[in-house]
């Protein structure tokens, strides 16, 4: 294996003056197409072993979500028109005289997926799909068909990735404060709030500012008062979250474009919870990177790991195992205060056999390159078994 283990003379991100970290929360419409394009991905993997005995060439990253058309209004408003989901790129659709029904997979997964997530969305009355799966490629279509070596396909593109560990405080707190706001507890406390959240954190030092947008659920809200009081009790509840956390200063922002006075036009108000419903549109790619997070002080990949296929796509498998093996090394190895792997894959070359692994790590010792090379063969020896997690969906793209 092409390894190269280098010391990495900076300081650890929690060391710098100045960190920046995003999420986009669950029902933000470009983590929407991200977590159904990969549902996608992951069923038709599931008809493909069924069916055939292997997962077939397929890549459903490419998607957009068409913002539909409402009218808010405080008790309640109402869908005048639907969203539109387009599912994009290639799957295989015919095996021999057998046809695979791709349409009907992606349209019924993408189906739970709403009902699982989005509490008021109606995957039948609120969204509408356009299945733009066609048949790949020749070339990359004869990669599945390939001989395989060690049990490994080729790899589908010459492409890269990278992944870290550990996760900051900042990007802890930017990531567990979304998901709080979006767990089951707090619906329960506070039912207008909506699935779409999206959380900015700026920490300066030892401090930290952070602005949440939180789509408000229109039929929950009876006035522009009670917009306001609800609000009110959100951000108490939040501040009580992030106490813990031990930043010297909070500052907390909720809803940072409200205005006092307008009715309707100054709330964040939506129908059904996401900003999609009638406001704005969403892609595959454009969110979280497979950690969770969008980092912006962090090296990141530029290709999305959601909705690609999990046996030869570098861009699925690269970019979640870097993530994989950063954290691998992060806590296996003594001494270690940041960790990076860089992954370059080559086209047609065993996804096993990287053209290059590259880990940097930041650590006041030296001479930890023999363990964190037993390591990361440790982990590549167990590749197959991580492939087999993507075909099941038991690793999220995001």
């Amino acid at each position: 294996m092409n390894l190269t283990v280098e010391r990495l003379p900076i300081p650890p991100i929690e060391e710098t003056d100045l960190e920046i970290v995003e999420r986009k929360g669950l029902g933000h419409p470009d983590t929407i197409c991200d977590m159904v394009l990969d549902r996608v991905s992951v069923e038709l993997s599931k008809e493909y072993l069924k069916r055939f005995g292997t997962v077939l060439h397929h890549n459903t990253d490419k998607s957009l979500l068409v913002a539909g058309e409402v009218e808010t209004k405080f008790g309640g408003g109402r869908v005048k028109r639907p969203m539109l989901l387009v599912f994009g790129d290639r799957a295989t659709t015919r095996v021999g005289e057998e046809e695979v029904d791709v349409e009907k997979i992606a349209v019924g997964a993408a189906k739970e997926w709403f009902r699982e997530n989005l509490r008021f969305v109606d995957p039948d009355r609120h969204v509408r799909y356009q299945v733009e799966l066609k048949p790949g490629s020749a070339a990359l279509v004869d990669i599945f068909k390939r001989k395989k070596k060690g049990g490994f396909l080729g790899a589908n593109d010459t492409s890269a990735a990278v992944g870290y560990a550990p996760l900051s405080r900042t990007e802890k707190l930017v990531l567990e404060l979304e998901r709080h706001l979006n767990s089951r507890e707090f619906k329960k406390s506070f039912p207008e709030s909506g699935e779409d959240v999206k959380v900015m954190g700026v920490r300066r030092k030892n401090r930290i500012s952070l602005t949440v947008a939180m789509a408000f659920v229109d039929r929950f809200v009876k006035s522009e008062q009670d917009y306001f009081r609800k609000k009110e009790e959100i951000l108490e509840e939040m501040r009580n979250f992030l106490s813990a956390y031990g930043f010297e200063k909070v500052e907390l922002t909720l809803n940072a474009l409200d205005a006092r006075g307008r009715g309707v036009d100054g709330a964040y108000l939506t129908v059904l919870g996401t900003s999609a419903d009638g406001g704005d549109s969403g892609e595959v790619g454009r969110g979280n990177r497979p950690n969770g997070v969008i980092p912006l002080n962090r090296p990141i990949s530029s290709e999305a790991a959601a909705g690609k296929n999990p046996v030869s796509h570098i861009g699925k498998i690269y970019n979640l195992f870097s993530h994989r093996l950063a954290n691998v090394i992060y806590q296996k190895v003594d001494g270690l205060r940041e960790v990076y792997v860089w992954l370059v894959s080559q086209i047609g070359r065993p996804i096993n056999e990287p053209s290059l692994l590259l880990v940097k790590a930041i650590s006041d010792r030296r001479g930890f390159e023999k363990e964190v090379r037993r390591e990361v063969a440790e982990e590549f020896s167990r590749l197959g078994e991580f492939c087999e997690a993507l075909i099941r969906g038991e690793i999220p793209p995001c």
